[in-house]
């Protein structure tokens, strides 16, 4: 079963909007085109051309007809790892977005290449947190004196040079799996958490299983003076929010929970914990990629969901699972823009140039960040039990 066969009728994508929806989280066009059929064969030329010196990633949200060409998928950091693990491998080609790209780079063997791709394939998410914002950010800590009560934690979405300021500054990275424990071990270092960049998984985390109350979550906004806080706002804050979002997860609205209850009868709502925090409250379940794919594929025949998370993944679910009734939770079809230009022509540009012996679009991160960005990530693999999933 698809999508477009279920109840929930969808808008044809940039042709209607949602004036609900969280500012600069619309749509920005029509689904890209297939590309050309005769590219899939250029592309496993190339792939049987390199062999054992190509390795590559695919994130869940890229496109089926890039996916196909994935050695393993999965999240940001999983990926990374993966990379990590080959050290055979020469060049790791990662279908993804710039910053997890970067966190290969940093895990990977210094022999080892990178490559992107698309350079043009960003995270709007990370964007909105710039080192020097971010260091700006901290000088106004410092002035209202609890700087040095603070302890930094980043979400595995964002740049290396932000997950460098984590670490030179005592704090630590996390996934959308792990932020509990992750802000549980900066409670015992400090008395506050700047949490960068997703304002939402930090205040979904911090109320909805820490138990904080909203009044002691404040936004820190990098375009207003003093980030528009206080000096005693920021003294009563437990936790500094970084004011950023993801652009897919955040156009998902408690409306469109209420709408597609009214649709599917006994539908269940599942949703990214980057939703809005109205938008958590009303769901059913909340949890990371690999819990969305791992919830379905457990869930019982004939069982009707509704799922608050990138499109081109809930497409893949809804016909991995024709048992089940897999539904987009807005009305408006949207995807991630900055992953989808990863695209075929892309992938077997980037494999070509490799088998004719050009390295394009490599991703390398210098040293001194690269140091500084594992002290955080390594921060976070000493927790207890720690798998780091995304």
């Amino acid at each position: 079963m698809t999508i477009t066969s279920t109840p929930l009728s969808l808008f044809v994508l940039g042709k209607e909007s949602d004036p609900q929806s969280e500012r600069g989280v619309e749509c920005p066009g029509d689904l890209p085109p297939a590309s050309d059929p005769a590219l899939v064969e250029r592309a496993r030329r190339a792939k049987a051309a390199l062999g054992d010196r190509l390795f590559v990633l695919g994130h869940h949200y890229q496109r089926d007809e890039v996916i196909q060409f994935a050695d393993v998928t999965g999240d940001s950091f999983k990926l990374a790892r993966e990379a990590a693990a080959r050290p055979e491998a020469e060049f790791i080609v990662f279908c993804g977005v710039h910053f997890m790209a970067e966190s290969a780079d940093i895990l990977t063997a210094p022999e080892q290449k990178v490559i992107l791709p698309d350079l043009a394939a960003g995270c709007s998410m990370a964007d909105m947190a710039r080192l020097a914002q971010v260091e700006d950010a901290w000088d106004v800590l410092a002035a209202a004196g609890v700087a040095d009560v603070t302890v930094p934690v980043t979400y595995m979405n964002s740049s290396a040079d932000i997950k460098a300021f984590c670490g030179r500054h005592g704090g630590v990275v996390c996934t959308s799996s792990n932020a509990k424990s992750v802000l549980e071990w900066a409670f015992q270092r400090g008395e506050k958490v700047l949490f960068l960049p997703d304002q939402h998984l930090g205040r979904n985390t911090a109320v909805l299983q820490l138990g904080l109350g909203l009044d002691e979550c404040v936004v820190y906004d990098p375009h207003r003076p003093d980030g528009g806080l206080t000096a005693e706002q920021l003294a009563a804050a437990k936790v500094i929010l970084w004011k950023g979002h993801c652009s897919v997860h955040g156009r998902f609205t408690a409306e469109a929970v209420d709408d597609v209850r009214a649709r599917i009868p006994g539908v269940k709502v599942l949703v990214h914990p980057e939703c809005q925090h109205e938008v958590v409250l009303k769901a059913d379940l909340v949890g990371s990629t690999e819990f969305i794919i791992k919830t379905l594929e457990q869930a019982p025949e004939g069982s009707a969901w509704a799922i608050g998370t990138e499109l081109n993944l809930v497409k893949r679910l809804a016909n991995a699972h024709p048992d089940k009734q897999i539904a987009f939770l807005e009305k408006t079809v949207c995807y991630c823009a900055t992953m989808n230009r990863i695209d075929l022509p892309h992938l077997v540009w980037a494999l070509e140039q490799l088998v004719e012996g050009n390295v394009v679009n490599q991703i390398t991160v210098d040293e001194e960040t690269s140091r500084y960005a594992r002290e955080a990530l390594q921060r976070m693999l000493d927790l207890p039990g720690e798998t780091a999933k995304d």
